[in-house]
């Protein structure tokens, strides 16, 4: 399956980090890239439950391809999550259900700092992003 070209982009950037600062702060730079969603749309039914911080998210169809946009209060998170919408962003629904969450992490070289509970938080975003399509 052909990456989209934000996901290509990532990986390309994460490639070259020899070190865990480098991933941090290169996470960190995703996280601020992340445009802000509206007040309006931060409100208990965009919101993502299964998330220790705050994770709000909306999506919308355009063409037969997804389009999410997310925000959370947390930094780390905010990265974590701006390189989920990379790879899921321009999707079909039938792609969005096939994309395997851990295994772009690994490929980012970041799963080792997935903490359980970070773990399941992006689950839920990815589950919530498949229900939002479903």
């Amino acid at each position: 399956m052909t990456l989209p070209a934000d996901a290509q982009a990532a990986l390309d950037s994460f490639e070259h980090c020899n070190s865990w600062e480098q991933r941090a702060r290169l996470l960190m730079q995703w996280g601020q890239r992340l445009p802000e969603l509206n007040e309006a749309d931060k409100n208990e039914t965009s919101r993502v439950h299964g998330c220790e911080s705050q994770v709000w998210l909306v999506g919308t169809l355009q063409a037969g391809r997804w389009q999410f946009a997310a925000s959370s209060d947390a930094r780390l998170i905010r990265g974590l999550v701006a390189l989920l919408l990379a790879r899921v962003n321009g999707l079909s629904t039938e792609q969005l259900q096939q994309v395997d969450l851990p295994a772009w992490f690994n490929q980012l070289g970041l799963s080792r700092q997935l903490s359980p509970s970070r773990s399941n938080g992006l689950n839920a975003v990815l589950q919530r992003m498949r229900e939002l399509a479903g």
